[in-house]
């Protein structure tokens, strides 16, 4: 039986990617509140 999750480096960089989050305002503010708490990795 295949299973749901078929993971591809290209969609998920697309969808959770930093580009991604840069293109829309909730996903600046995204970044933003990732920065205030010093997150390591900001995006995927």
């Amino acid at each position: 039986m295949k299973r749901t999750y078929q993971p591809k480096k290209r969609h998920y960089q697309k969808t959770h990617g930093f580009r991604a989050r840069q293109k829309t305002k909730p996903g600046r503010s995204v970044l933003h509140h990732r920065r205030l708490k010093s997150r390591r990795r900001l995006a995927a």
